[in-house]
């Protein structure tokens, strides 16, 4: 029996939350945990995880430790640990992890590249940087 790792997401436990009625567009860059619920269109570079809900519409870069994604995402996916499809997710790009889950029903059109895993590290190899370490 396979373990699944992708689990339900408890906004209770997530540090920042984008609000449904929000639209942002520019670049963020956080270290903890971020919940996208509206939508966001520019960069987004993390050394935590970043959750996108099933309402929610990105259109970005994306470079962070583990990626979940429930809504529509269209961009370039870079994580250093994982990326979550799950069944309501429809992403359109290409994604770089060492590991990748995607439940059945999610719609994925676009390439994947799979390096070994490197906890802590991007895609690339190289440690995840802050905004200050830049």
């Amino acid at each position: 029996m396979p373990e699944w790792r992708v689990k339900s997401i408890d906004e209770s436990d997530i540090d920042t939350v984008l609000a449904d009625d929000v639209e942002f567009e520019g670049e963020l860059e956080f270290d903890t945990t971020v919940l996208i619920k509206g939508r966001f269109n520019g960069r987004i570079s993390s050394t935590g995880d970043l959750f996108v809900n099933e309402a929610a519409r990105v259109d970005a870069t994306i470079r962070a430790r583990r990626i979940t994604v429930r809504g529509a995402l269209s961009g370039e996916l870079t994580a250093g640990e994982r990326v979550e499809l799950f069944e309501s997710a429809a992403v359109s790009g290409s994604i770089e992890t060492p590991d990748l889950i995607v439940q059945s029903g999610c719609r994925f059109n676009g390439t994947c590249t799979m390096p070994a895993e490197q906890s802590g590290a991007g895609a690339d190899g190289q440690p995840l940087k802050t905004g200050a370490e830049r």
